[in-house]
């Protein structure tokens, strides 16, 4: 299945990028679901096994079918670019009971004999204790699968949304989504997605002025996802760049000569910054204090082999021809 959303002049005003933990926190279940189609985060299903094991999200995988409906309102859309967890969590538990039932029982139709269950029954008898259960289970899956990783994912999910933002500014909606997802595509004035994409309710959405919101995710891949259904924003969660590198715990490896050039750690930033980064990316990829990244950073600029940009409070950092050519070995 295919779709179509038209863009108006108020919806282009109104495209934003969202951090969402919850949506990662989601994802990261969903991972732990099926690890054989994510090598990628093998290294993280190593590290959690044990905690993930002493986990009960019988409940929540009941609610999140692969392919088909999963309750609104455990999706609560970020009203600001990096949300907390905490923040996203109060709006699921302010869900009220009816809205709630209504929506797990669309849910539960996803799976054949669910409603029936005893946790089906339970769920649809209790729909306000469902939801503060709900909520109670992905604050647990958090503290234990997600929060000690949380500086690298940030970081990572901060990372594209620089890269991105700054398509968006060099070339526009058409640049921005050429790139953004193999199956998304921009042509005059419209958004498409070709093929199969998770959660669409329709095969075409008009314009309404509210604009989209472009959700990065570290786990949520290959795929993309996307919502449209009102009273919602239209949203679209797609992967993140950076995921195969995301559990390295070294990046390429300096060579000896750039080494005694520049010292180890400068040689490792400047090795490895292949795309633009902010620093924040840098001090979590190479263990290093912020200010001591920044400082590296400051020096290679002043050499001429970095450059930096600033886009909204993020600055950007990489590498000149010149840094290039050093990096490559080109002039050492």
């Amino acid at each position: 299945m295919s779709f179509r959303m038209r863009f108006a002049a108020e919806d282009l005003l109104r495209c934003r990028f969202a951090i969402s933990p919850l949506r990662e926190t989601q994802g990261a279940i969903r991972t732990l679901s099926r690890p054989d189609r994510h090598g990628y985060h093998l290294p993280w299903l190593r590290q959690v096994r044990t905690l993930a094991a002493g986990l009960d999200l019988a409940a929540v995988w009941l609610l999140a079918p692969e392919n088909g409906y999963g309750p609104d309102f455990l999706h609560p859309l970020p009203e600001v670019p990096l949300a907390t967890l905490e923040d996203e969590l109060d709006a699921i538990r302010a869900t009220a009971p009816d809205v709630a039932r209504r929506q797990i029982a669309a849910a539960l139709t996803q799976t054949p004999g669910a409603a029936q269950s005893r946790r089906g029954r339970a769920m649809l008898s209790d729909p306000a204790g469902t939801v503060q259960q709900l909520a109670g289970l992905y604050e647990h899956a958090w503290s234990a699968l997600l929060a000690p990783h949380w500086p690298r994912l940030r970081a990572v999910l901060e990372a594209d949304v620089a890269y991105h933002a700054r398509r968006l500014a060099d070339g526009g909606m058409q640049r921005l989504f050429t790139g953004l997802h193999p199956k998304l595509s921009w042509s005059e004035g419209a958004l498409t997605a070709a093929g199969h994409i998770a959660q669409l309710p329709a095969a075409a959405v008009q314009a309404t002025g509210q604009g989209l919101v472009l959700v990065p995710s570290v786990f949520f891949w290959p795929e993309a996802g996307s919502a449209f259904d009102p009273p919602w924003q239209p949203t679209v969660v797609y992967p993140a760049r950076g995921i195969g590198g995301l559990w390295a715990e070294t990046g390429p490896a300096a060579s000896t000569a750039l080494v005694r050039l520049l010292g180890a750690n400068r040689a490792a930033i400047l090795t490895a910054l292949d795309a633009p980064t902010t620093t924040t990316a840098l001090a979590h990829r190479h263990d290093l204090a912020m200010s001591s990244v920044s400082a590296h950073l400051g020096v290679l600029r002043d050499a001429g082999l970095l450059a930096s940009r600033r886009y909204g409070h993020q600055v950007l950092y990489e590498r000149t021809p010149l840094g290039i050519a050093v990096a490559t070995g080109g002039l050492i």
